[in-house]
């Protein structure tokens, strides 16, 4: 008897804590939601800030390295001529290479490769003489040394928290 009296205490205690855990509030969602139509919607959060960031100037054909904000880098650099684009924007960079070679330009070098959007890079080139001056086909050229310097930046903080960012 005493076995059924336990078992059945048992089940009516859990029945309880069960249908109490049901009536608690649910855990927040990660987006805000307006309890009715007409509430405003709270403003999400503002997503992390990047913590490597490479601002290309086409006009100066300069890039400026930062890194958690403060300036660490100023390099020269060689975007598209005439007759071809490097694309304005702002990306994040999906893959990289210590050594690439490009399918559609004659197999060329282009070491510590960053792509950023399609077929666009930013990487090394040994073609120094026209660094500060547009000379690409499209990609973002460096001087090799600091390639390398970006690309172990990249390499440290990962290419989620690097952001690629080219103006006029």
């Amino acid at each position: 008897m005493n076995k059924i009296f336990f078992h059945c205490i048992l089940f009516a205690a859990v029945g309880i804590l069960a249908g109490a855990a049901a009536t608690q509030p649910a855990p927040a969602a990660t987006a805000p939601v307006a309890m009715f139509p007409s509430d405003p919607m709270p403003p999400l959060p503002a997503p992390p800030a990047p913590v490597v960031v490479a601002k290309i100037d086409k006009s100066e054909q300069r890039m400026r390295v930062f890194v958690h904000g403060k300036r660490v880098h100023v390099w020269k650099v060689s975007t598209a001529r005439r007759g071809y684009v490097t694309p304005s924007g702002q990306w994040k960079p999906f893959r990289m290479h210590k050594m690439w070679r490009s399918r559609k330009y004659n197999n060329s070098p282009m070491p510590y490769s960053l792509f950023y959007s399609g077929g666009f890079a930013v990487h090394g080139t040994y073609d120094l003489k026209r660094l500060g001056r547009t000379a690409s086909h499209g990609c973002v050229r460096l001087h090799p040394s600091n390639a390398k310097k970006l690309y172990q930046l990249v390499a440290r903080y990962g290419l989620g928290n690097t952001r690629i960012v080219v103006t006029q």
